[in-house]
């Protein structure tokens, strides 16, 4: 056989390849094992649909017939193993249950289909293109690979949000933990789903078959990309998100605490001055039928300002209830409702406070601002500067003047 080299090919060989590479590596990683095996699963899915299209471009099938029907097409695949990535992800506790195989039936059956006719005659193949595949099973296929990935999709991305929620109220640094590129890589995963109906409208109705076809293309630009970020992506053996659980302890603690929780306090005017003592004067009055317990808030914030925990710049919720022994759920309900902020703006509101009364001392000047920023429990100077300007209202280069 004789390979038609052109662009488009030698592109989709390389991403194929690279695929493949950063698979393997992703499946041996020493961190991060369950989530990003995975991630590796669906790099080879993704890589396997991609060769579709090199076998297409490069005059492979025209040159062989035998390769229709090539055991390689597991799109079904695509959903289930993107959300199960991002549940484990988020959740260093994940582990396989049984019933989780019934999200991986429709690949099953996709696959069986695919190595059934690998061992049957070309005859046989042909006829089964000609009389099922065409007219049904393709199309049965095709859409319910689009669905299939709207649907997880969705549900990923649902869990992010939940994610994103959760992180604030147990991190007080989540810089490295935010999975912003997962969102982006969601994202980029709905424009391939877009690109497909597009194809799947012009098929359909105007019978037009890979004029537009663009989706290997994409796939293509999706899979380098997880290729590079899902790599690099920060240790989460902290991060134990349980949706279901989270639910279910909030709803505790609200039901131990008998009240409810009352709306976040309104944002603090631009550039004044945070300290540890306005914080808890600054939460608006509530009733005694909302309010949390006052011992509680006060042996929080001992905790807080008093032994100086803030300065720990990877301080969490786990930690501060195992310093106060507090129950986890206890503690995030009363920064919720008593201090009216979640448990990372109460922590960066200490660290905040620090570099104001810092900044103000007399030999300021002798300390560079990314020191200060350091000592008052900031790790990174992009959080620091980030944090700073949303309590403040100004940049800290601003505020030092």
């Amino acid at each position: 056989m004789q390979l038609t080299i052109t662009f488009m090919a030698a592109a989709l060989f390389a991403v194929i390849a690279q695929a493949l590479f950063a698979a393997g590596l992703l499946a041996s990683a020493p961190f991060n094992r369950v989530s990003n095996r995975f991630l590796a699963l669906l790099m080879v899915a993704i890589a396997l649909w991609v060769l579709d299209g090199f076998f297409r471009v490069s005059g492979l099938y025209g040159q062989n017939a035998n390769l229709y029907f090539s055991p390689i097409y597991y799109s079904l695949g695509f959903g289930p193993l993107l959300y199960f990535y991002v549940r484990s992800l988020v959740n260093h506790g994940f582990r396989w249950r049984a019933r989780y195989w019934a999200h991986f039936i429709p690949v099953l059956s996709q696959a069986g289909l695919y190595w059934w006719l690998r061992f049957q005659p070309y005859a046989v193949r042909n006829e089964f293109w000609e009389t099922v595949h065409r007219p049904f099973t393709y199309r049965l296929e095709f859409i319910g690979t689009w669905v299939s990935l709207m649907g997880y999709l969705f549900l990923s991305l649902r869990l992010l949000r939940q994610y994103g929620r959760w992180l604030e109220d147990n991190f007080s640094e989540v810089s490295r933990l935010r999975l912003r590129w997962l969102r982006w890589l969601l994202v980029l995963l709905a424009v391939v789903s877009g690109q497909w109906l597009v194809e799947l409208v012009l098929r359909e109705f105007f019978g037009v078959y890979y004029r537009y076809d663009f989706s290997t293309e994409l796939l293509g630009v999706v899979v380098f990309v997880i290729g590079i970020v899902g790599l690099r992506q920060a240790d989460m053996r902290a991060v134990r998100f349980a949706p279901e659980e989270a639910a279910t302890e909030e709803a505790t603690a609200i039901a131990a605490a008998g009240m409810l929780p009352r709306k976040p306090a309104e944002p603090e005017p631009a550039a004044t001055l945070v300290t540890p003592q306005t914080q808890v004067a600054a939460a608006p009055e509530v009733t005694a039928k909302t309010a949390p317990d006052p011992l509680v808030m006060e042996r929080i914030r001992r905790a807080l300002v008093d032994d100086q925990l803030y300065q720990n710049p990877t301080l969490t919720l786990a930690e501060l209830a195992a310093h106060t022994g507090l129950a986890p759920r206890l503690i995030s309900f009363t920064v919720n409702a008593g201090f009216g902020r979640s448990f990372n703006d109460l922590v960066n509101g200490y660290r905040v406070a620090e570099v104001q009364r810092r900044l103000a001392a007399p030999d300021a000047r002798r300390f560079t601002l990314l020191g200060i920023a350091f000592e008052s429990g900031f790790n990174s100077k992009t959080t620091f500067n980030r944090i700073f300007k949303q309590v403040t209202g100004v940049a800290p280069r601003e505020y030092q003047g």
